[in-house]
């Protein structure tokens, strides 16, 4: 057996994953705070949305939310107008998505309320 087979196995096998497959979908640094902003605020046009999410590129804004668009989680919408502009929301994928990241998001409130050193504490364990 290849080098190539063996990458070729372990990549079927972790497709198999929901949640490799689900983490595929919504993984980098820029995506999850894209749909919590278009959470949010619902519909956003790019300029308002770049604002949304801090320290986030022109370029990385642009890849993440063709990215985001192509995945099926993220609806743009191009009026044909002067000036023309572009509209970004959630699609229904990405608005079902929404229940686990607002679980997410009180965890990580969770954890951000326990002292630093109970945190220490549970990591040497």
């Amino acid at each position: 057996m290849s080098i190539g087979e063996n990458a070729a196995e372990r990549e079927e096998e972790i497709g198999k994953c929901p949640v490799t497959y689900a983490l595929r979908l919504i993984g980098g640094k820029w995506k999850l705070p894209i749909l919590w902003a278009l959470s949010c605020k619902g519909v956003l046009r790019y300029n308002e949305l770049k604002r949304c999410v801090c320290g986030i590129t022109n370029m990385m804004l642009s890849q993440s939310l063709k990215e985001l668009e192509e995945n099926g989680l993220v609806r743009r919408v191009q009026y044909m107008e002067i000036p023309p502009h572009v509209e970004y929301s959630l699609s229904r994928s990405g608005e079902s998505l929404m229940p686990a990241l607002n679980e997410l998001a009180a965890w990580g409130t969770e954890q951000m309320n326990i002292p630093q050193a109970e945190n220490s504490q549970k990591q040497r364990i």
